[in-house]
């Protein structure tokens, strides 16, 4: 019978409590099929798991497509829209947990024919949805997620006359102040920086999968799953 891994994150990690495990199924199992059996296991995951989209190989797949010998699945909870190499298209793209550099960012995207560069820095302000906001914590899929950034570069890319476009994203506990994102975009015009930096923010919020905790005094939340679970002060 076919092994595959499952992957865990943000509100479902915390209730399932692992990062991952690997699981062997019958032949034509679907991931339909796993999230049914992991919300019988875990009755307090049921509706999330059976309205959240599916990632297979780090690409969000059909939940009714066959899974096969080695497929890794991740189940991606409402998103709350955040590993380098050493080449520069590769370091465009970057999800750490390391404090993130600004001025390095928009090197990357600096160039001769550039007449501006617009960056964008995402920061952990002390409140929200009517509630001081005390840190944040930021989880990522970072397999799925670097797949994305390229995406939704391309994609500003052939919208806008833009050059290079560089997204980092921070993930673990952040202060307030501290930068979760940063974005950077150069083009010849700055008209075109500007659509395609806020192009850009926009789509990774909505489509990376990247999730947000808020911490408040009485009480924590993964945005975007308030309705499914809620981690409370003494868990």
């Amino acid at each position: 019978m076919p092994q595959i891994t499952l992957h865990y994150f943000a509100i479902i990690r915390e209730v399932v409590g692992m990062d991952s495990e690997i699981r062997e199924v019958t032949e034509g199992t679907t991931a339909a099929d796993v999230a049914v059996d992991l919300g019988m296991r875990f009755p307090r995951l049921a509706p999330l798991l059976r309205a959240v989209p599916v990632m297979v190989n780090a690409a969000y797949a059909d939940r009714i497509a066959p899974l096969g010998e080695g497929d890794e699945v991740a189940f991606i909870p409402p998103v709350a829209g955040g590993t380098a190499a050493t080449m520069p298209d590769v370091a465009r793209f970057i999800v750490t947990d390391t404090v993130l550099n600004t001025e390095a960012a928009i090197a990357l995207v600096t160039a001769p024919n550039a007449g501006a560069v617009v960056s964008f820095i995402g920061t952990v302000r002390n409140h929200a949805r009517g509630r001081g906001v005390q840190w944040l914590e930021y989880e990522a899929y970072t397999t799925g997620c670097l797949p994305i950034f390229a995406a939704i570069a391309t994609e500003a890319q052939a919208r806008w006359s833009v050059g290079a476009v560089a997204i980092h994203h921070r993930t673990g506990h952040l202060a307030v102040g501290e930068a979760s994102v940063v974005i950077a975009v150069a083009a010849a015009h700055r008209a075109d920086a500007f659509a395609a930096c806020e192009y850009t923010i926009d789509a990774l919020k909505d489509r990376a999968p990247i999730w947000k905790k808020e911490a408040y005094a009485d009480g924590e939340i993964w945005i975007g799953a308030e309705a499914a679970y809620q981690v409370l002060p003494d868990r």
